[in-house]
């Protein structure tokens, strides 16, 4: 495939530093250190602005309030990044990845409805009483319990298991093996001896929501596990009963929310990190990677650290840490002189 440039401004709304190469051809899209002739990248931070004079790439999408030179050609734009996804997207249409129609190895269970233009691949199991709408398309593998609800427009990828009564939204997107709705973690102890407490809750999965591969979402013990419309979970994350994340939050791999976890709006969790349970996170605040957060975090504030802590804190311990060989090594000076004081306090 090819743009011109000028194509490409238009796409993305953008404005040509020289309308006098609007006809330059671009046949792909790169990252700025790799971008040779006949591609186009993108510089959406400053910081980065010195591979400018050095790329190679034919167009360039910058700021538009950036000053810089550069052989290649500069289309202004308002957010760099946003305008070089919607490149990459022209670049690179979504493709089919299975058959159109119900693969003949697929099991479909008594009362399930599926929608127009539903896609399912080999070899997958859909309960029964199910329903799933319209456009949604579930790759091969993939096991769902009875009596679940898939909304419009979705993409399951392989291996998924979505469990009974699960609810999940319109143009949801769960990747390879995640499990959907398994059992909470709850045991009684009882003269020594565990005993399983039944969950019989339900996950209900919003609109717009993205789940990584190996993710795992439990069921709650009673109620729900909610996960809020347009929130992005990456790989290996657990999100245990009953807990609740808020829209637009973001959470990087490996994290792990334990039991009754309440996570608010547009929060943003590294990797790694851990929730001790039972506790609320605020609105707009930020999780550092491998903290360890063991009570509540107020809205905009951002934590880092084990355990957690305002991330201003755990940057002055750090730095004290840094600083302990000095510290040490000044005491040890001081207790020898403070010994040599005493001797010479005891000749007199």
């Amino acid at each position: 495939m090819s743009m011109t440039v000028k194509q490409i401004a238009e796409l993305v709304g953008g404005k040509l530093d020289d309308d006098t190469l609007s006809g330059a051809i671009i046949n792909g899209v790169s990252k700025i250190e790799d971008a040779g002739p006949g591609e186009i990248t993108f510089l959406a931070n400053q910081k980065y602005a010195r591979f400018i004079e050095a790329a190679r790439a034919s167009a360039i999408l910058i700021p538009e309030a950036l000053t810089v030179s550069s052989p290649a050609v500069l289309i202004r734009v308002a957010d760099p990044y946003h305008a070089f996804l919607k490149v990459v997207g022209a670049f690179h249409p979504p493709r089919s990845l299975i058959d159109p129609g119900i693969h003949e190895t697929a099991v479909i269970g008594e009362g399930t409805r599926l929608g127009e233009s539903v896609s399912v691949g080999a070899h997958v199991v859909i309960g029964k009483s199910c329903v799933v709408g319209k456009g949604t398309t579930i790759l091969p593998g993939t096991v769902i319990g009875d009596d679940v609800e898939i909304g419009t427009d979705c993409l399951i990828h392989a291996k998924c298991s979505l469990r009974e009564q699960t609810r999940v939204g319109n143009r949801v997107v769960i990747q390879d093996g995640a499990v959907i709705g398994g059992d909470g973690f709850g045991f009684a102890p009882v003269d020594g001896v565990y005993h399983k407490i039944p969950q019989v809750g339900i996950v209900v999965i919003e609109d717009d929501v993205e789940i990584g591969a190996n993710t795992t979402i439990d069921r709650a013990t009673l109620g729900e596990t909610r996960i809020r419309r347009g929130a992005k979970l990456d790989n290996l994350i657990q999100v245990a009963h009953n807990c609740t994340v808020g829209e637009h939050t973001v959470i990087a791999a490996q994290a792990g929310l334990s039991g009754s976890t309440l996570v608010g709006s547009g929060v943003r969790i590294g990797g790694q990190a851990g929730f001790a349970g039972h506790m609320e996170v605020g609105d707009g605040a930020a999780v550092g990677a491998q903290a360890g957060v063991s009570k509540s975090v107020p809205p905009g504030v951002m934590v880092s650290g084990y355990p957690a802590r305002p991330h201003r804190e755990e940057l002055k311990k750090e730095v004290a840490i840094q600083r302990l060989p000095e510290a040490l090594q000044l005491i040890q000076q001081l207790r020898r002189r403070i010994e040599e004081l005493e001797e010479q306090m005891r000749d007199k």
